[in-house]
């Protein structure tokens, strides 16, 4: 009899393009050299993409084109925020498309995108830059680390 659990919780190791519907490459593992670490059965990643994942072994590639909702999800306007320029530091360029950050819970941080400025009211988008769009995974498994 095999043990699901432990078959079911795994990492792949891979090298990954993410790609956006009008085919430029929104992100690379490659250029930087590092690839990626994918949790499978820990519930970080959406029940399709593990979908995607979990039969993967080591030197496959794999390409597949995921949902917004299923990828980094959809755009919620309640993480849009106005915000007053007083709140930035005098000396930061304020402009639509720069990426500001912000400190979030335990220290973290979280990024947030300038998507608008009207006079001293700047519009701070904190959704995760890609939520909201149907994208193209390039993967390619380095190795497969069973725990």
């Amino acid at each position: 009899m095999t043990d699901l659990s432990k078959q079911d919780s795994h990492s792949l190791i891979c090298h990954m393009n993410i790609v956006l519907e009008d085919g430029s490459t929104a992100d690379s593992t490659k250029s930087s050299g590092k690839p990626s670490r994918l949790n499978i059965g820990d519930g970080s990643l959406s029940p399709a993409f593990e979908d995607e994942l979990k039969d993967l072994k080591e030197g496959d590639k794999h390409i597949f084109t995921l949902a917004a909702k299923d990828a980094f999800g959809e755009s919620n306007p309640d993480a849009i925020h106005y915000m007053d320029r007083s709140r930035f530091p005098a000396d930061m360029k304020l402009e639509d498309g720069v990426i500001v950050s912000f400190a979030g819970p335990g220290g973290s941080e979280i990024p947030g995108i300038v998507r608008d400025t009207a006079g001293d009211s700047i519009t701070v988008d904190l959704n995760h830059p890609l939520a909201g769009r149907t994208l193209t995974f390039e993967l390619e498994v380095v190795s497969v680390i069973t725990e």
